[in-house]
């Protein structure tokens, strides 16, 4: 169950979509927006606060048959921590899944042997050769607070005098004052492009085709579109939160403190003058490509899935 579906075409609906393809056939799978009956076995929900009346109902309708509750960026970097309807669900949850290596330690103490670690996944996709002649960096993130999309246009502001350096954006602007501050840069740097939405293969296609990738969200669960980096073989630079060092390694260098947009201007130019850089990020992300294998990620998600209705057998 997810509180969006495919017309939000978001990171939830994503997610869902995936795991009822990775879950099949092994199960009969169904997609809603939100549970209020049925006869059904587990229910998987996504996201603790907008979810929890579907969790709240669930357990009064099945009182012994399993819960996943998967824990998304915004609920598990900030609900938990104040909004006591998460706070129930977490408490209700047969499973708690966290989406990187790291989520599991933002948990109540007390809650963490529920944790899972489920990483998401996307096919692979072969390295393109890419010209001398200049940078491209990539951003991918609809409009919104969260994803910080500021500090990516402060940078490129701070790189204005470097025509070397071009820095694409792509995303929707779910918040309009966001879209009218991404059109005025737009407008005013010539190096900076906003391209709006663009369809899912487009993006990929353009990601594969960076030379980097730039992730500077404050609050993130696990990012696909930096596993979708990761699996083209294209560096990543990103902000120093879990939710992105749980999915690039804790050693990784291209990182920056979030909101610094000073830091990733430079680290932006180290990628274009340092001979060196972009093949050493290369390297450190190289054998972290397996752990987003769409097969890595089934075995996970069918190993808690039967573990949990072994032990909560349906009458």
């Amino acid at each position: 169950m997810t509180p969006a579906l495919a017309r939000a075409n978001n990171g939830n609906w994503q997610t869902a979509h995936r795991w009822a393809q990775l879950l099949r056939p092994a199960y009969r799978v169904r997609l809603a927006e939100r549970w209020t009956d049925g006869d059904d076995t587990l229910l998987i929900a996504l996201h603790a606060r907008r979810s929890a009346p579907a969790i709240a109902a669930w357990r009064a309708v099945h009182p012994a048959r399993p819960i996943v509750l998967v824990l998304t960026g915004t609920d598990l970097y900030r609900d938990i921590a104040t909004d006591v309807n998460a706070q129930r669900s977490l408490a209700l949850a047969d499973a708690l899944v966290v989406l990187n290596e790291l989520g599991a330690r933002q948990l109540p103490e007390a809650l963490r042997g529920k944790a899972h670690v489920v990483l998401q996944s996307c096919a692979a996709r072969t390295p393109l050769p890419h010209t001398g002649r200049h940078l491209r960096a990539l951003m991918v993130g609809h409009l919104r607070d969260e994803k910080d999309p500021r500090t990516y246009w402060r940078a490129a502001r701070r790189l204005a005098d470097r025509r070397d350096i071009l820095l694409d954006h792509i995303g929707a602007a779910l918040d309009p004052a966001l879209g009218e501050e991404a059109a005025a840069r737009d407008a005013e740097l010539p190096h900076f492009r906003w391209l709006g939405a663009l369809p899912h293969a487009t993006v990929r296609q353009r990601i594969q085709a960076a030379h980097v990738l730039v992730h500077a969200s404050r609050m993130e669960g696990g990012a696909h579109v930096v596993i979708e980096a990761i699996r083209s073989g294209t560096p990543v630079l990103a902000s120093r939160i879990d939710g992105n060092l749980g999915l690039l390694g804790e050693g990784y260098e291209g990182v920056f403190e979030p909101g610094d947009d000073a830091a990733l201007a430079t680290l932006l130019a180290r990628c274009r003058d340092d001979a060196d850089m972009l093949a050493r990020l290369t390297a450190q992300l190289a054998p972290r490509a397996v752990l987003f294998a769409p097969s890595a990620e089934q075995a996970t998600l069918r190993r808690i899935v039967g573990t949990l209705l072994a032990h909560h057998p349906t009458p």
